[in-house]
């Protein structure tokens, strides 16, 4: 995806909340258990645990922020590294975890060769891109996975856009998509993507509506083993929208 308006929007609005935006949210995870529990069933996937996955390999973080979600797969135990569009976020990732590697970059282009990657994460990284803009980006994340890698993505769930001129105290220039879980599915399809997974939670405290996960599967490798549905999933990169 070339560089256009929204990710300049984009990046300069992440860039003026960044150290808010980690400092607010640093613990949102703690009171949000099925959240983690499909962190941690990606992370039982990408390791290859019960049979099948690419397991071993590194996984992208894609639209990390301050990266507090690579630290948690770091602790689930894989080789994650963040990428993002704001260079304020990966230096406040870098200044909290000086052990993880973060790097700054477009999810719609990544500096990462075809087919290497265990795992790709997009935790709320797209939410900010128009749906017509999801095909590119979904393709983009299928071309860096392995074969038997898998995908886990965070979203809003719905059918609507909401703007954004003030978040996390500062103001900001931003666009913010709820997309319907079956779209999302098809057009991960579309990019030879499987679904596996799928979560849709009610909204917690701070949310305006549900929230969606979903996990999948690209084509190749090993079969995946029932564990796949159950609880508990390099090279340098570079990524994107929160």
């Amino acid at each position: 995806m070339s560089e256009t308006s929204y990710l300049s929007s984009v990046r300069a609005s992440y860039d003026a909340v960044a150290v808010d935006y980690a400092r607010l949210l640093g613990s949102e995870l703690d009171g949000r258990p099925l959240d983690r529990a499909m962190l941690a069933a990606f992370a039982e996937c990408v390791r290859g645990e019960g049979g099948g996955g690419a397991g071993g390999r590194a996984v992208a973080d894609l639209g990390c922020g301050p990266g507090r979600i690579t630290a948690r797969l770091d602790a689930l135990g894989l080789r994650a590294f963040g990428v993002d569009l704001s260079p304020a976020m990966v230096a406040v990732a870098r200044r909290t975890y000086p052990g993880l590697r973060f790097e700054v970059g477009s999810m719609g282009a990544l500096d990462i060769a075809d087919g290497v990657l265990g795992g790709v994460l997009a935790w709320y990284s797209t939410v900010h891109t128009p749906p017509a803009g999801l095909p590119p980006l979904f393709a983009e994340f299928a071309r860096v996975l392995a074969p038997g890698g898998h995908l886990l993505i965070a979203f809003k769930a719905g059918d609507r856009r909401i703007r954004l001129e003030q978040a996390y105290g500062h103001r900001v220039d931003l666009d913010v998509y709820w997309t319907p879980p079956d779209l999302v599915a098809g057009r991960l399809a579309d990019a030879g993507l499987a679904e596996v997974a799928r979560l849709v939670r009610q909204p917690g405290p701070g949310e305006s509506g549900p929230q969606g996960f979903l996990l999948a599967r690209r084509a190749g490798g090993e079969q995946p083993s029932a564990l796949e549905a159950g609880p508990a999933i390099a090279r340098q990169g570079a990524a994107a929208e929160h």
